[in-house]
């Protein structure tokens, strides 16, 4: 690793440092009811990682009729509204953000919820000092699997792919990272098994920001690249 450079990690939020994986699953899936396109549980949560565009696409198909999409992202935003005042941190999640800074590293949360959805999340978090930079929704053209959000949180940041690692719980968060060349790091506490973040490319697996925590010395965070 250079050390003439600032290093830093970027962080999913969603499912990696809050626990709101499983909200949003029951928000997309009572949307779909509402719209009389019924998906199980169980495929939507596997889908959870990815933006609305994509989501829907992979729930729905590419092919079809768009005309109902509007209508399916305002219901998913106004369910999961309901959820923001009881939204709580995973374990260790304040923690980790801190334990990384004390250690100079930047910390950069590479998210693309709405800017609102952004607010409750940081609200959860309580660890806005020592948060060095926060992306939103707005700042991606794609999102994941594509590395849109990824390719802002590091200009925005103004680190370099080369001197981070990213922290996610989703095979998409392994996949965007990746089509940026940069480590990820995985965490199962979004409900995505160990086995599937590493059969995906995923450097290392803990269970949950604690857990990372706790071996962060000896974790690709830490360690020079």
């Amino acid at each position: 690793m250079r050390t003439d450079e600032p290093a830093g990690v970027l962080f999913d939020v969603d499912g990696t440092l809050v626990d709101t994986t499983y909200l949003h699953t029951v928000s997309w899936w009572e949307a779909l009811r509402q719209t009389d396109q019924p998906v199980p549980m169980a495929t939507v949560h596997r889908s959870i990682g990815m933006g609305s565009d994509k989501l829907l696409d992979h729930l729905l198909g590419p092919e079809r009729d768009r005309d109902a999409d509007t209508k399916l992202r305002d219901a998913h935003d106004t369910l999961y509204a309901e959820y923001w005042e009881r939204l709580t941190p995973l374990p260790g999640a304040a923690g980790l953000l801190r334990a990384c800074a004390e250690r100079g590293l930047r910390v950069v949360l590479a998210t693309s919820a709405s800017e609102p959805e952004v607010g409750a999340l940081r609200q959860a978090l309580g660890a806005d000092d020592v948060i060095d930079t926060v992306t939103s929704s707005a700042d991606a053209k794609q999102s994941k699997p594509a590395p849109d959000i990824l390719v802002a949180a590091l200009e925005q940041s103004g680190l370099a792919a080369e001197l981070v690692v990213f922290v996610g719980d989703s095979v998409w968060d392994v996949a965007a990272a990746g089509a940026l060349h940069i480590p990820c790091v995985g965490l199962t506490c979004g409900g995505t098994s160990r086995g599937e973040l590493a059969g995906a490319g995923a450097v290392a697996v803990y269970d949950d920001p604690a857990a990372l925590l706790g071996e962060l010395a000896d974790s690709p965070l830490t360690r020079p690249r």
